[in-house]
């Protein structure tokens, strides 16, 4: 073991990985929004390979590089490395319009995609399942789920019903053309008979889509076979989640969940790989919480530190612009998180925001009926009765944006550090201090371990 101090306090102890390569899964921690875009692409620059592996345009990552700001919601972050290979696995759901658009982006801003690749068998989202999205959502009223509108839920349900679109479809014109004849048909009788809503033109979505096959036939290949290959080459690989842990869609807050699965398992079957594979799982969590949409939200705050949150952390939606509810760091379903996904560490970000504030909660169990409980309740009514059973920290109210060594924090921001490391049981290897990839500390580089850390409290 090895452990690492500062201010004679031990923040974490890390397991020495004899093997000097790894592959890494980041999955977010809380409910989506924890920061990964970055958290990716720092740990992009020592990995040859980057997978998404779930999820569709609902998600997004942020990542400022030099002063200039990469919106990404499909194309993983390792993009911005010029040698990395950025695959798009099976597990997701392809928008061929927003991929092109995205792609067109990043040619703009002088970015090659020429190590993009797509994966055949991932599942596609047509025109009809936007519409069907938006409009099952207004149509549930108050019992709304808060989706994004971009059509994933609809692409999943298709792919479960097996009349799903892939991207192997679009590579062959006349496979396409007979498949969306009849499924254009089938879903319009859908949008006129169930939601009033115009029909579509078979003709001109197909059309449409054939276009897009153009621009992405020469990136698309079988990607558990191209992850095999560098699996056999012994290349660093890192699978890049989408959403959060209490977003999935078995087990999250059901039902304001997404429609695949960001827990670390969901890579393996997203990506078409082994368990075996994986060498370490980081998760990812900012150093309170927020939540997009709809659902429970025990630490949630309305008051004047809660807007402090929001403003101080910019908290608004990648890919919808929505406003984030904000919250004091919430232990149970760190602690979940932790298990479900088998975390061998965190990476904690945004501790700058928390700099102005005089005292800081962190919730440790919840109350429920008079009881205490320490435990994340599968219960979606008990979930929603939940009240927070807090510890009060003391603030730090420097300015810690500057930080790069565990060294150079306040000792109340270690000692919170500390705190969340020994709440959560596991290890944090990474402390972000703001948007830029130079504001922060890597405790240990979780993709080659400590025997080539990149930077620890001695530098």
């Amino acid at each position: 073991m090895v452990t690492l101090n500062a201010h004679n306090n031990s923040l974490c102890k890390l397991s020495v990985i004899d093997k000097p390569l790894a592959n890494v899964v980041v999955i977010g921690a809380q409910w989506g929004d924890e920061g990964k875009g970055k958290i990716t692409d720092l740990l992009s620059k020592s990995a040859d390979v980057v997978v998404r592996s779930q999820g569709g345009v609902n998600a997004g990552h942020t990542v400022v590089v030099q002063g200039q700001t990469f919106k990404l919601h499909l194309i993983p972050s390792g993009i911005l490395y010029p040698e990395t290979e950025c695959i798009i696995g099976s597990g997701t759901v392809i928008d061929p319009e927003c991929v092109l658009e995205e792609m067109d982006q990043l040619h703009s801003l002088n970015v090659s995609t020429e190590n993009l690749f797509i994966s055949q068998t991932a599942h596609v989202t047509m025109p009809y399942h936007r519409l069907i999205d938006m409009a099952s959502e207004e149509m549930r009223g108050k019992h709304k789920i808060g989706t994004t509108g971009r059509g994933i839920g609809p692409t999943y349900a298709d792919k479960s019903e097996r009349i799903g679109i892939r991207v192997i479809d679009l590579m062959n014109d006349d496979d396409l053309k007979a498949k969306l004849e009849w499924t254009i048909n089938y879903k319009n009788v859908i949008l006129e008979k169930l939601y009033n809503l115009p029909p579509l033109n078979p003709q001109e979505v197909i059309a449409q889509y054939l276009e897009f096959a153009k621009r992405l036939r020469p990136h698309v290949v079988d990607s558990s076979l191209k992850i095999e290959e560098a699996v056999a080459k012994r290349k660093n690989i890192l699978f890049e989640g989408a959403q959060g842990t209490l977003l999935d869609l078995d087990h999250g807050t059901y039902p304001y969940v997404t429609s695949s699965s960001p827990i670390a398992g969901g890579a393996c079957v997203g990506a078409g790989v082994g368990p075996t594979i994986i060498d370490r799982v980081i998760g990812v969590a900012k150093a309170y919480t927020t939540r997009v949409g709809e659902g429970p939200f025990p630490t949630e705050l309305h008051g004047e530190v809660g807007a402090i949150l929001g403003d101080r952390g910019a908290e608004f939606g990648t890919t919808t612009g929505r406003a984030r509810r904000c919250g004091w760091f919430d232990g149970v379903i760190g602690r979940y998180a932790v298990r479900v996904n088998g975390l061998d560490c965190l990476a904690i970000t945004k501790m700058d925001v928390l700099d102005e504030l005089e005292e800081i909660k962190v919730c440790v169990a919840y109350e429920v009926n008079g009881k205490t409980v320490d435990h994340f309740p599968s219960n979606a009514r008990e979930f929603a009765n939940c009240k927070p059973i807090y510890e009060t920290l003391p603030g730090w109210q420097q300015d810690t944006s500057s930080c790069r060594t565990l060294s150079d924090l306040p000792e109340q921001a270690l000692d919170y550090l500390k705190f969340l490391a020994e709440l959560m049981k596991v290890p944090i290897a990474i402390v972000s201090l703001g948007a830029s990839r130079d504001q922060t500390i890597i405790v240990e580089d979780p993709i080659h371990g400590p025997k080539r850390a990149l930077l620890t409290i001695d530098n």
